[in-house]
C-alpha cells in the first residue's frame, strides 16, 4: 500500500544552487497557473453561456490538456520532493547499508522504467507529429504531448538523485539503470525468454521501494515488449486518460478539498458539530464521524482527512473520556468515510472507467445517487459504534444543549456548510457539466478561504496549497495513466473474456459470486492503491457483472465500499499507515485498535452487497 504523504510544509530548501531554486520555483508556478486556469475557464464558460449565449473558444480542449500539464509536472514535482507514492516496506525492514542497497536497486529499476517510458513517449509524440493535429489557436498537439517525454525524463533523473545521499551510490543507481536498459536493447536474448525473470525483478524492486507507478508501468512495458507488441500504447493511454472530457473534475475537486483542509474549516465544523451533538451519548464520536465524512467527500481517498483532522479530533475524544485505543480506532476507521458521497473522486473515476469499454453506461450523477444511502449506512454504523463506546466512557447524555453556542457555531461555519450545496446544485442542477461543477466548487472554496475568512494569504499560502494539490494529482495521474496501459495489455490478451468464461462455468449463483467478489476486493483494497485498482480491476469486473446480471451502479458501489474497507485491512491498509504516521503509534497498536471498526465496516459492506435496493432505489427515482 502507498506510503503516507507528509503534511503540507511551507518550507523551501535553502541550500540549493540558484539555478535549481529557479527551476523549482518555475515548476511550482507552472502547476499553480495550470490549476488556476483550469478553475477559471469553466466558471467563465458558465457565466458567458448564461448571460451572453457564448463561451470561450476551445476552452474544453484547453482544460483537458491542462490536466496533462498538471499530471506530468505534478509527477515531476512529487519525484523532486521524493514523495511519489511507493511501498514503504524497505524503510521499515532495513537500516544502514542494507537500506542504501535496497534503495539503489529499487530506484535504479524505477529510473530504468521511467527512462523507458520517456523513450516510448518520444516514439508516440513522433507519430502524432506526423499527423499534424492542432490543439488550439494554431498550436500543434504534439508540442503539448512533449510534456510526457519531459515529465518521465525528469522523474528518471530525480529517482537517481534521491536513491542515496552519497554521490557514489547515486552513480551506482545511474549505472544500474543504464545497464538494465542496455541489456534490454542489446542483450541478444529473445524478449519472450525474459518475461518472468523481468517480472520477478520488477516485484523485488517494488518491494524495495520503487514507486507504484513504475510497478504498473514496468509490468505494462515488460508484458507488451515480451509479447512482441509496441510499447507506445502505454504513453498513448496516459495521454488519452488525461484528456478525457470528464477527468478534469478530479484535480478540480481535489483542489477544493485542499482549500478546505488548509483553511480553518476543520475547526469551525468541529465546533459546529460539537455544539449540535456533543451533549449526546457518544456525541464526540458522532462529531468525529460527521466531520471526517464531510472532509473525505472533498479530499477523496488521499488520506488528507486523517492528516488534517487527527490533531483536532483526538483531543476532543480524549477529553470526553474515550480511551486512547477506541479514539485511535475510531479516527482510523472514520478517515475514509464519505468516499461514496459527492463530490468524492473515486465514484467519478469509476464512472469514467466503467463506461470507457462501451459495454455499460454509468454517469457520474448515477454513481453519486447510488452511493448516497450506502454512504449514510456506513456513517450510521460508525456513529452507532461510537455511541456504544460513549456509554462505556461514562457519558450520560444529560448535559444541557446550548442553543446560543449552536447558533453562533452555525453562523461562523455557514460558508463551509454551503460547499456541498454549491457542489450538488452544480452537479444535479442541469446548468453545469461535471467539470464546470468541479471548477465552481473549487472557486467557491478558494473565495471562502482567501476572501471571506482570510485563512490563506493569496501570495504566500495559495501557491503552496495549489502546488501541494498538483503534487498529489501528479502522483495519482502517473499511476492512472500507466495502469491504463497495463489494462490495455490485459484486454488485448483477452483476460476479461477468460475470467468471464471461468466464473460463469465455475460459479452458478449470483450471491456466491458476490461473496467471492467481496473477499477478492478486500485483498485488492488492502494492497493496491485505490485509483490504480479502479483502472486495472474495473475493466475486468464489468464483464463479470454483466454475465451475472448485476446492475453496473450496484457493482460500482460494492467495489468502492470494498476499497473503503480495504483501507482498514491489515497489515498494510492505507488508513493504518496514515494513522501510525499521524499519531506516532506502532502499526501493531493501530491495527489492534482498528479491528472493531473493521468489523463494523464488514457488516456495512455485506448489507450493501446483499441489499441492492440501497444502491438502486435513488437512481431509479431520478431517472
Amino acid at each position: 500500500m502507498s506510503a503516507p504523504l507528509p503534511e503540507i510544509s511551507s518550507s523551501e530548501p535553502t541550500n540549493l544552487p540558484p539555478w535549481l531554486q529557479a527551476l523549482r520555483r518555475g515548476e511550482n508556478l507552472l502547476v499553480v497557473l495550470a490549476l488556476g486556469v483550469m478553475m477559471l475557464l469553466p466558471v467563465a464558460e458558465i457565466v458567458l453561456r448564461k448571460f451572453f449565449g457564448t463561451g470561450v473558444p476551445a476552452s474544453a480542449t484547453m482544460v483537458q490538456h491542462l490536466v496533462l500539464v498538471v499530471g506530468m509536472l505534478g509527477g515531476a514535482i512529487a519525484a523532486r520532493d521524493n514523495r511519489l507514492l511507493a511501498l514503504s516496506a524497505a524503510a521499515q525492514w532495513f537500516k544502514g547499508g542494507l537500506l542504501t542497497f535496497s534503495r539503489v536497486v529499487g530506484y535504479g529499476f524505477a529510473a530504468a522504467v521511467s527512462a523507458a517510458l520517456a523513450v516510448a513517449s518520444w516514439e508516440f509524440v513522433a507519430s502524432q507529429r506526423s499527423l499534424g493535429k492542432i490543439f488550439a489557436y494554431g498550436v500543434p498537439v504534439w508540442t503539448i504531448q512533449l510534456l510526457l517525454v519531459v515529465g518521465f525524463a525528469l522523474i528518471a533523473v530525480r529517482l537517481v538523485w534521491h536513491a542515496a545521499e552519497r554521490p557514489v551510490w547515486k552513480v551506482a543507481t545511474l549505472l544500474l539503470a543504464v545497464a538494465l536498459l542496455s541489456f534490454v536493447q542489446w542483450g541478444g536474448v529473445e524478449p519472450e525468454q525474459l518475461r518472468w525473470p523481468a517480472m520477478i525483478v520488477l516485484l523485488v524492486s517494488v518491494a524495495l521501494g520503487a514507486p507504484i507507478f513504475t510497478a504498473l508501468g514496468g509490468a505494462a512495458l515488460i508484458l507488451l515488449w515480451t509479447a512482441g507488441e509496441p510499447v507506445a500504447p502505454v504513453p498513448l493511454k496516459q495521454y488519452q486518460l488525461t484528456v478525457n472530457p470528464t477527468l478534469p473534475s478530479i484535480p478540480l475537486f481535489t483542489l477544493a478539498g485542499y482549500f478546505l483542509a488548509e483553511s480553518g474549516a476543520a475547526k469551525r465544523l468541529v465546533r459546529l458539530f460539537q455544539a449540535l451533538f456533543g451533549a449526546m451519548i457518544g456525541g464526540p464520536a458522532i462529531v468525529t464521524t460527521l466531520v471526517c465524512a464531510f472532509f473525505t467527500s472533498f479530499t477523496g481517498a488521499s488520506g488528507a482527512t486523517i492528516l488534517a483532522l487527527g490533531g483536532v479530533l483526538m483531543p476532543v475524544l480524549l477529553a470526553a473520556k474515550y480511551s486512547e485505543r477506541s479514539s485511535l480506532g475510531l479516527l482510523t476507521g472514520a478517515g475514509s468515510l464519505g468516499m461514496l458521497f459527492p463530490p468524492c473522486l473515486p465514484p467519478i473515476l469509476y464512472a469514467i472507467i466503467a463506461s470507457s469499454g462501451g459495454e455499460v453506461s454509468v454517469s457520474i450523477e448515477e454513481m453519486f445517487l447510488g452511493g448516497f444511502l450506502p454512504g449514510v449506512l456506513l456513517v450510521g454504523l460508525t456513529a452507532a459504534w461510537g455511541i456504544r463506546e460513549g456509554r462505556r466512557a461514562g457519558k450520560d447524555g444529560r448535559q444541557k444543549f446550548d442553543w446560543a453556542e449552536a447558533r453562533a457555531a452555525a453562523w461562523v461555519a455557514k460558508w463551509e456548510l454551503l460547499v456541498p450545496v454549491v457542489a450538488l446544485t452544480a452537479l444535479f442542477g442541469g446548468f453545469a457539466t461535471p467539470v464546470e461543477a468541479a471548477a465552481l466548487t473549487a472557486m467557491y472554496t478558494f473565495l471562502v478561504a482567501v476572501v471571506v475568512h482570510r485563512d490563506l494569504h493569496l501570495f504566500r499560502d495559495v501557491p503552496r496549497v495549489m502546488t501541494e494539490c498538483g503534487l498529489l494529482v501528479g502522483g495519482v495521474m502517473l499511476i492512472l495513466g500507466v495502469a491504463l496501459g497495463f489494462t490495455h495489455y490485459l484486454v488485448d490478451a483477452q483476460i476479461p473474456d477468460v475470467a468471464v468464461a471461468w466464473a460463469t462455468t465455475t460459479i452458478h449463483s449470483k450471491w456466491i459470486f458476490l461473496l467471492g467478489l467481496n473477499v477478492v476486493l478486500l485483498v485488492v483494497g488492502g494492497l493496491v492503491e485505490i485509483y490504480a485498482a479502479i483502472v486495472v480491476v474495473v475493466p475486468l469486473l464489468v464483464p463479470l457483472g454483466i454475465a451475472f446480471g448485476i446492475d453496473p451502479i450496484h457493482l460500482g458501489i460494492i467495489f468502492l465500499a470494498n476499497m473503503e474497507l480495504g483501507f482498514l485491512a491489515p497489515p498494510v491498509g492505507l488508513n493504518l499507515l496514515l494513522a501510525s504516521y499521524r499519531f506516532n503509534k506502532p502499526m501493531t497498536e493501530v491495527t489492534r485498535a482498528s479491528l472493531p471498526m473493521l468489523g463494523v465496516m464488514v457488516v456495512g459492506v455485506l448489507l450493501i452487497t446483499y441489499v441492492p435496493w440501497l444502491t438502486t432505489w435513488l437512481p431509479g427515482v431520478f431517472k
